[in-house]
């Protein structure tokens, strides 16, 4: 098989990789990183130097892909399916584009600041940037519900790229800053990404291992 990827079924970003790849029923061999464990966390260290997952191996191409936004359009470009996850229309190319830095820059940021800060020891917890961080989340989806009123998808007219990001976004976002009354469009939004096939298996991938993730 071509392709491996290198993930963790917790991992937002590896989400992101793991939803093209299910939504165009492309081939890959999954390998779950261990980054505790010293061998399998060197032979990453190896393979992507800032050692952040996932990573893409494409070995009849010899190429190692990092980023899940790269990963997706690598596959776009080498590996494409039923879904073309960036528009070809140059517009809604860079539309999409932005959208998938929001979701990542906007929102997942400053999710993973929040769960990263629920693992630190009590003495060395940072309470100033906890509440920038809950301040900018709930700034981003503000503005979030106030397009996903607008809108079925995020990548022009159809799921894609931005949408990939979304789905662990806000699904995380929930979890540690739960969507209310006024975030009923963000709601219905995240509910039809989870009723997507392919977000769908991922989720249920993730599920043996959701007790791993820190409570509030």
């Amino acid at each position: 098989m071509s392709l491996t990827l290198h993930y963790h079924p917790l991992s937002s970003y590896s989400w992101k990789a793991l939803i093209p790849l299910y939504e165009n029923g492309t081939a890959f061999a999954p390998v779950l990183l261990d980054l505790f464990d010293p061998a399998a966390k060197a032979a990453h260290l190896a393979r992507w130097p800032m050692g952040k997952m996932p990573v893409l191996e494409d070995a009849a191409r010899g190429e190692v892909v990092p980023e899940a936004s790269v990963i997706i359009d690598y596959l776009d470009r080498y590996y494409p399916g039923a879904v073309r996850f960036t528009p070809a229309d140059p517009d809604q190319a860079w539309r999409t584009r932005l959208w998938d830095r929001f979701f990542d820059l906007h929102i997942q940021t400053h999710v993973q600041k929040i769960v990263g800060d629920r693992i630190r020891p009590d003495d060395q917890r940072d309470t100033f940037g906890i509440a920038d961080a809950r301040a900018q989340l709930t700034a981003a989806l503000a503005h979030l519900e106030r397009e996903a009123a607008k809108r079925t998808w995020f990548s022009g007219g159809g799921f894609g790229l931005a949408d990939c990001a979304a789905a662990p976004a806000i699904y995380y976002a929930d979890r540690v800053q739960p969507l209310t009354a006024e975030h009923a469009a963000t709601r219905g939004y995240l509910e039809r990404l989870k009723a997507r096939p392919s977000f769908a298996r991922t989720l249920k991938e993730a599920e043996p291992y959701f007790a791993m993730f820190p409570a509030g």
